[in-house]
């Protein structure tokens, strides 16, 4: 079967390029190896509950009316009603490090006021900072890599709060240990602090079933439990994809949601040639309980926690890294509040290679270790959590890597980002993580972005 294009994965961005060029009458096929949407951020049913795959927040939120931001641009690009998403805005969300704390909402009036109270040396700098960032053109394709810890630097001399503004904008975007590129910088900040968070109450299937619904409605088609065994090459370009079926698809175009050093692999290059895959992966524990944490009084909305001055940020030794992480609570967003059951998330950096290496007894009572952690970090937000646990889950790089195939369970994918989306190959591009977008909102910008730029502008 010949194709228009071709776009490995039905995540977010894959998706969304597949809305964008089915608007246009273009012939697109989505192929994805599991049986659910979503990618990085998808969802499952267990003991007849509803779990989401690393969902905390949906960024970039700004209320009706706001313009010229990356939800409602994506939402006129993808022709989707904002209501269909049903997000609801956060209460508030913290950056707790043992000597401070941070204190932000949707409205980064509140961050600034948190600043001026608690580092006042520094709101001026603040103040230039956020200027900077504001006017920064985040949407360049060509802009050389700067170190985002020397660029703080030169707006910020307090050690302390660079380490705060970093920890949760590296948690929930960086490939890189230790540092980032000021630009994915840029694009966090302005996507959690400068606009905000929200959710759906009935989390990320709510948007993945609304992308879903709007691609099969304008044509598309999708093909689920259908991994691609290699991309077919005929000197500089892709010729077809090749599925585990046997089946080949030939495109004209191919888009590659999968990640970059993934899909050198798929070319039949090694990994000498592919590129530096990530090294950077999570576990996190979830548990549901008969009532929510406001109850128990935690009634922040995410917690970025850092128990020392200074943030480390890189594969720990050990299995897991207890010293940092991030505490979500889906029930204190706005308007969940009717839940009749609540969640409670700790999501930590982990260990691939330790974890990979275990076999299935070490396996299940390592799970059983990070569990009693777990609920000894959460009873120190909720006292009295642990007599309101129902059940339990958690998932581990081997989850990660298992439904996502990304090369060591690496959440953010490769720390060289193809900004252009572009390969060695003229019709082969990729979107997502690896193209340098992070998030949900993110990656589905970057399946509109490619596609446009790859596709739509050269019919």
């Amino acid at each position: 079967m010949h194709y228009d294009v071709v776009i490995i994965g039905a995540g977010m961005s894959g998706l969304a390029a597949g809305i964008r060029l089915a608007y246009f009458d273009k012939r697109v096929c989505i192929v994805e190896r599991h049986y659910a949407y979503g990618g990085l951020n998808s969802y499952y049913t267990l003991g007849g509950r509803k779990f989401d795959v690393g969902l905390h927040a949906v960024s970039n939120f700004v209320p009706p009316g706001v313009r010229n931001t990356p939800l409602p641009k994506l939402l006129r690009q993808l022709r989707i009603d904002r209501d269909e998403f049903d997000l609801r805005p956060q209460g508030f969300s913290e950056v707790r490090f043992p000597s401070h704390r941070l204190r932000f909402t949707n409205d980064v009036e509140r961050l600034i006021q948190e600043v001026a109270e608690q580092f006042p040396r520094q709101i001026d700098n603040f103040h230039r900072l956020i200027e900077a960032v504001r006017a920064y053109d985040d949407r360049r394709l060509d802009a050389p890599y700067e170190s985002t810890r020397a660029a703080l630097g030169g707006f910020l001399d307090d050690p302390l709060l660079i380490e705060m503004l970093l920890c949760p904008i590296m948690y929930y975007g960086s490939a890189e240990e230790h540092d980032m590129d000021f630009l994915q910088f840029v694009i966090m900040f302005k996507a959690i602090f400068l606009e905000g968070f929200a959710r759906p109450p009935d989390g990320v299937r709510t948007i993945i079933k609304t992308l879903v619904r709007h691609y099969r409605a304008c044509g598309g088609k999708l093909k689920m439990r259908c991994g691609v065994d290699r991309i077919e090459i005929d000197r500089d370009r892709v010729t077809g994809v090749r599925l585990e079926s046997g089946e080949t698809l030939t495109a004209d175009v191919v888009l590659s949601s999968a990640g970059s050093c993934e899909t050198m692999r798929l070319c039949g290059l090694d990994d000498r040639d592919s590129g530096s895959p990530g090294r950077l992966s999570f576990v996190e524990s979830i548990a549901v309980l008969d009532r929510p944490p406001a109850e128990l009084g935690h009634a922040a909305t995410i917690v970025f926690f850092n128990d020392a001055e200074k943030f480390t940020y890189a594969e720990p030794d050990g299995l897991v890294d207890l010293r940092s992480g991030v505490v979500c609570c889906p029930s204190n967003y706005d308007g969940h509040e009717g839940m009749t059951e609540s969640l409670f998330r700790v999501t930590w950096m982990a260990n691939y290679g330790l974890w990979t290496s275990l076999d299935e007894d070490a396996y299940a009572a390592a799970k059983r270790d990070c569990k009693v952690s777990f609920l000894a970090q959460a009873e120190t937000y909720a006292p009295g959590l642990g007599e309101h646990v129902v059940a339990t889950d958690m998932f581990t790089p081997r989850t990660i890597e298992r439904f996502t195939g990304h090369i060591n369970g690496a959440v953010y994918g490769s720390p060289q980002k193809h900004r252009d989306g572009r390969t060695h190959l003229k019709n082969l591009f990729l979107c997502g993580t690896d193209q340098g977008y992070v998030g949900i909102i993110g990656a589905m910008l970057s399946g509109i972005m490619m596609a446009n730029n790859h596709v739509l502008m050269d019919s």
